[in-house]
Order: C-alpha cells, then sequence, then structure tokens
C-alpha cells in the first residue's frame, strides 16, 4: 500500500474572486454536481503549464470569467481522494463578466457577501480562505523582471553591448512571458534601453497597445557609472500608482531590489529579496497605497518562466 509521501501530490491553482469594497466585499462561489459541493474556482495545473495560467484558465473556463490576479495567498495542503493535494491561490478580480454557461464542472455560480461564505462553503480550507482574502486591502503589481535569454557576449558580433538582442530561445520566452504579464493587468511596461530588455517586453506591450518606455538609469551601464540613479529611479516607479513591469539586468538587480527594500523597510538579505533571478524569471511587488500615496508591500511572490 503506497503512503500519501509516495503518491505524488495533485496540483492545482485557483482564484478568490472579490467584488465590492473592502468591509462590504462579496466572493463568487461555484457548485460543483459531481462534488455536490460549493467551492471556489480552481482547477489542475496541465502538463507544462505555468500555475499562473493555470489559475486564470480555470477560472475562466468554470465560471467565464477572466481574472485579474492580485495578492497571492497561502498555499493549501490536504488530503483528497486519498492523494495528496496542493492548491495555489490568488485574491482575484474580474476583468469581465460574460453570461454564465452551465457546464460539466460546474452548473451554478454565486456572489455573496463575505460574511455568508460560511454557510455556503463546503469546505473548511475555502471559508478560512476567503476571510483571510477579504481583510487585504486593494492591491497594485509592480514586477521587476530579468530579461530573457540573450545572445552570448562571446557570439555578439556588434560594437556595442547595449545592442545585442535576445537569443531565439530569449523569443520564445518573451511569448510566454505576455500572458504571465497579463494576468496581473499590467498596463505600464518599462524596461532598460538595451536592446536585449526592450526585446524581452515589446510582445507584451504591443498586445496591450502601450510603448515601452526606455529607462536608461536601469541599463548595465550607466549603473556601473551611477549606481545612486539606479536607486532613485526605482522608488520614483514604486511611487507611481500603476500596474506596471520594470525590465532589467542581472548586474542591476541588487541595486533595485535592495532600493525597494529600503523604502518599504524591508530587510533586503531576506529570501524575498534575493536578486539571483533566472533569464525571464522576475519577482512580484503587490502595493497597497496610503492615502498620502505612501506605498507599503503587502505580499511578494516569485516566479520562474518555465513551468513551476
Amino acid at each position: 500500500m503506497p503512503t500519501d509521501q509516495s503518491i505524488s501530490a495533485v496540483r492545482a491553482a485557483g482564484v478568490i474572486l472579490l467584488r465590492g469594497t473592502q468591509g462590504r466585499y462579496e466572493t463568487l462561489a461555484v457548485h460543483r454536481p459531481h462534488r455536490s459541493d460549493w467551492s471556489l474556482p480552481k482547477g489542475k495545473i496541465d502538463q507544462g503549464e505555468h500555475i499562473i495560467n493555470a489559475a486564470v484558465r480555470e477560472c475562466d473556463e468554470e465560471t467565464g470569467i477572466q481574472a485579474v490576479l492580485g495578492s497571492r495567498l497561502p498555499t493549501q495542503e490536504y488530503i483528497a481522494f486519498g492523494r495528496p493535494k496542493t492548491v495555489e491561490y490568488w485574491v482575484a478580480q474580474a476583468r469581465n463578466e460574460e453570461e454564465f454557461v452551465p457546464n460539466e464542472e460546474v452548473d451554478e455560480l454565486r456572489w455573496i457577501p463575505v460574511q455568508q461564505a460560511k454557510g455556503l462553503l463546503t469546505y473548511e480550507h475555502d471559508i478560512a480562505l476567503v476571510e483571510q482574502a477579504a481583510t487585504l486591502p486593494p492591491t497594485v503589481p509592480l514586477i521587476i523582471l530579468r530579461h530573457t535569454q540573450a545572445v552570448k557576449r562571446s557570439d555578439f558580433k556588434g560594437k556595442h553591448d547595449y545592442e545585442r538582442p535576445i537569443s531565439g530561445k530569449g523569443r520564445s520566452q518573451a511569448k510566454a512571458l505576455a500572458p504571465l504579464l497579463d494576468a496581473y493587468g499590467i498596463t505600464a511596461v518599462h524596461s532598460s534601453d538595451s536592446e536585449r530588455c526592450m526585446q524581452s517586453v515589446k510582445r507584451y506591450a504591443k498586445s496591450i497597445n502601450v510603448p515601452v518606455i526606455p529607462e536608461p538609469s536601469l541599463s548595465e551601464e550607466r549603473f556601473l557609472e551611477n549606481p545612486k540613479k539606479v536607486a532613485s529611479r526605482i522608488r520614483d516607479l514604486l511611487s507611481q500608482h500603476q500596474a506596471m513591469v520594470v525590465c532589467s539586468h542581472r548586474p542591476v538587480m541588487p541595486g533595485i531590489l535592495s532600493a525597494l527594500a529600503e523604502s518599504v523597510g524591508g530587510d533586503a538579505s531576506r529570501p524575498q529579496w534575493d536578486p539571483k533571478l533566472a533569464p525571464g524569471s522576475f519577482i512580484v511587488l503587490h502595493r497597497a497605497f496610503a492615502p498620502d500615496g505612501t506605498p507599503r508591500i503587502v505580499s511578494m511572490e516569485r516566479h520562474h518562466l518555465e513551468d513551476e
């Protein structure tokens, strides 16, 4: 008889959809006829699928709602039908609300006040998640991205390193990045003015019809000349109330992340601020803004571009 430890865990992803204002939130519950239960939008991660894409896809398939992800919630681990299961959840808002069409997975939706979740949802862990999500403030994401894979310096024949482009793999990574950035509702795209950074985010910027805003101070060359300008500029971007991605380079990441940590009273030595990012990997900072515009970090998450 295999033990729980010898059985691979089922991996799933989902969302806690909220609408309304804090203190008066409603959340979306789904009824699953094959389980005869009331639960939250979620489902299994497909082979090779990124966990972020899975959360958005499952919500869309079950409810017809395209979710915009907010703060990530604690991982849920439990036994389901004799198998260990891990589920990653995000607080989310609806980008759109199409007419719901009942399907095999979900035959009914209900928007209910958060206070009524305990009376409807079947599982205690779902109730606890909804209650936790409702305590979090609205957030605005700031994504710090390392550019996708570039042509090797030794293979580049150009005169200036800032002209070095991304490689074939880097182009594939840039394509894969687009839906991940879109999942967070990114509307502003900033990048080092080096070619490899601009190319990493150009596809996404084009897909949402916005320009890539060049940031010369975030290039390797300018960072070496004047590291203080990096800190100053990244603090400016931190304070802007926009869903934003900022693309830069591996050697610049320590300067960017230490400046961000210092600005919000964080400890730059802690793992979440680790500047080591693989090409195409990124950190999401979920910011809440005080009435005077001062940002604070509600939560952070790190993602590799490859399947997680």
